[in-house]
This record gives C-alpha cells, structure tokens and sequence, in this order.
C-alpha cells in the first residue's frame, strides 16, 4: 500500500512526464535519482493506476478489430478501413485504396504477382500508384473471357496494373467457365495456358477478392450462374467463391460438376501460395468472408469496418 507522500511522489513524476512532456532524464536532475529510478516509479505509477493511457483518435476502434481478426483467425495482417457513414460505392473505394497502398509497400522481394478479379480489385488496381518495378510479373489466376464487364477480369485487372508497375504480364486466354469438362481438359493441354496456370501456382503474393454468390452476385450479373445454378448451389452448402472456386460455411471446397469447369488456380493451390491478400467489403459477404477465413485461403484481409464488427462480433 503506498503512503501519501509515495502516491504524491508519483503523481508528481507522472504529471512531469506525460503531462508537461519532460524526458525521464529531466526528472531524475529535478528529484535528484537516477534516470533507471525514475523509469520504475513510471512504470510502479501505471501499476498502482495512477496512470492510464487513452490513445483518443477515430482510428483506435479500427486498429482493435484488425487485431481481433490477427488474433482469431491466425492472419499474417489485417487492415480495417473506416466506413460509417459512407455510400456503399464510397466504401468499395476505400478498401480498394487501403488494398492499393498496402500492397505498393509490401512487394519488397516479390517477383510474380497473382490476381484475380471483381470490382473491388478493379478498384484497387485504379487506385494503385504509378511506380516502376520492372522485376516483377503479374499473372491473372484464372480465366475470363466475353464482351461484359471486361474491365474486372483478371487479364484486364492483370495488364493495368503492370502498366502501374512498368512490368510484364501474362494473359490466360480461356473462359473462367466452360461449357463441359471435355472442354476444359483440351484447353488445358494446350502449352500456352498450362503455362500461364504453372505460373499462377508460383506467384509470391496473390491478390483476390470474395463473392457471395446468393447475394449481390457479380457471377449472376456476368451471366456465369443461372437461377438453376444457384438454386444448385445451394443445396450443396455454398455459401462463397474466390475465382470462380465455391466453399461451404467450414471453407471445405465444394467439387463437382460445375465447379470442375473452371479454368483457373484451384483453392487448394492457392492456400500453398506464400501470401494470400483478400480485399472485400460489403456486410451482405459476411457469411462468405468467415468461410473463407475458416477456410484457411487467406492471411492478409483488407476488408471495411461495418463487417469486420459483425465478424468479430459472431465470432
């Protein structure tokens, strides 16, 4: 139990210190101890609760979450971007400029570069910052052809973001989904997209986006999935996709008929990629982005506050 004149000693110290901002230097002169003396009272102060630190800004409840997710679903990092208040367009564009700066800081060491497509990676690729890095290769992780939406395909997403970089880039020129297996097996063994598939397996960093496939579905809207697909679908568990590849509420791949028609990196290849950056927003993929998470596709989420609370909150 400390006496009067100890607490007042140490409210003395800390007033000096956190208050009226001197060094721990400057105090031991003023008391007359050494610096180490004045280190332990500070930190016998914090002890006795005399002292409380308050970290007051709007990013505080953010940076939380991102270390709640870190902590339950064993993420390498996670960056939670502030959305209250914003459209639902506005929130896509700002998750697709934290997903765009956090990847321009992290490619130290990468030499190919996998992504996937959707609107939140074009977003991402549009927001990325002209710097030149000619070492590095960027490579689309799966396929897509047609005359909709074609700037959120892979190889659209894949060559404006090397022209960004000021590097080379591989296209896969095949559908995403083809009609029968037997299509599919002789496109793959065709060299030039076995190739570009090889070098999607090898990338360093992929870069993908989630879908919930029942709910504000980009497939749908490409006219990928049918009102009979879904219907499908559904009865098997689905609950999400990342690059045409479906998962059930656990993040256990669903294999079958349909998805044995898609031209691209499989999910059990991409959780042996080194790292995984997810970028998605939306609370209506809150059911998908926890399987995902369960699944073990990804370490890295950029993700928008609103649903990163709801996941954390349902965990």
């Amino acid at each position: 139990m400390l006496t009067w004149e100890e607490r007042r000693q140490l409210v003395k110290i800390a007033t000096l210190y956190y208050t009226e901002g001197w060094t721990q230097e400057q105090i031991a002169k003023k008391i007359g101890v050494s610096r180490p003396i004045v280190s332990k009272m500070i930190q016998k102060a914090k002890e006795a609760g005399i002292i409380e630190i308050y970290i007051k800004d709007e990013s505080i409840h953010t940076v939380e979450l991102e270390q709640k997710l870190e902590k339950y679903f064993n993420l390498k990092d996670a960056v939670v971007v502030p959305s209250v208040g914003l459209t639902p367009d506005l929130v896509k564009s700002a998750v697709g400029r934290a997903g765009a700066y956090y990847l321009s800081k992290n490619l130290k060491n990468v030499k190919r570069l996998g992504i996937s497509w959707g609107t939140t990676l074009a977003e991402l690729v549009k927001e990325f910052p002209y710097v030149r890095n000619e070492d590095i290769h960027i490579v689309p992780l799966e396929g897509g052809m047609g005359r909709k939406y074609v700037e959120i395909h892979a190889n659209q997403l894949a060559y404006e973001l090397a022209k960004k970089l000021n590097c080379t880039c591989s296209y896969l020129y095949a559908p995403a989904i083809v009609e029968t297996e037997e299509l599919k097996e002789r496109l793959l063994a065709m060299q030039d997209i076995e190739a570009v598939l090889e070098e999607g397996r090898n990338v360093d960093i992929a870069v993908i986006g989630i879908g919930n496939p029942h709910r504000s579905s980009t497939l749908r809207k490409l006219g990928y999935l049918s009102d009979e697909d879904l219907n499908y679908l559904r009865k098997l568990g689905v609950v999400g996709d990342i690059g045409f590849r479906f998962f059930d509420d656990f993040g256990n791949v669903i294999i079958d008929s349909f998805t044995n028609k898609v031209i691209g990196v499989t999910l059990t290849e991409l959780k042996k990629i080194n790292q995984v950056i997810a970028v998605v927003e939306g609370i209506h993929k809150l059911e998908s982005i926890k399987a995902a998470l369960n699944g073990g596709f990804i370490n890295v989420l950029i993700i928008d506050e609103q649903t990163a609370a709801a996941i954390v909150e349902n965990w």
